[in-house]
């Protein structure tokens, strides 16, 4: 697994729903295969992060948390 990712989208600071509008909004622009890096500090952003991943085509690579701050590495699936 990767930890380089080619995009990068600041959530922080957003609460539910918005950062996973937001990460669906991003995720439109990239080509697939391309990785999407998302920090976000809503603390239910890991629950909708991983639920989001499991329904869509969308893989999440990894998740961690470092000084309140989410971070998730997503990388795009077919539409």
């Amino acid at each position: 697994m990767t930890n380089q990712h080619q995009h990068q989208l600041d959530a922080r600071g957003l609460n539910c729903p918005l950062p996973i509008l937001q990460t669906k909004r991003a995720l439109l622009r990239l080509a697939v295969g391309e990785v999407l890096r998302v920090e976000a500090t809503d603390p239910h952003a890991v629950i909708d992060f991983l639920a989001f991943t499991e329904k869509t085509n969308h893989r999440m690579l990894s998740h961690r948390e470092q000084d309140g701050v989410y971070i998730f590495l997503v990388e795009k699936g077919e539409d």
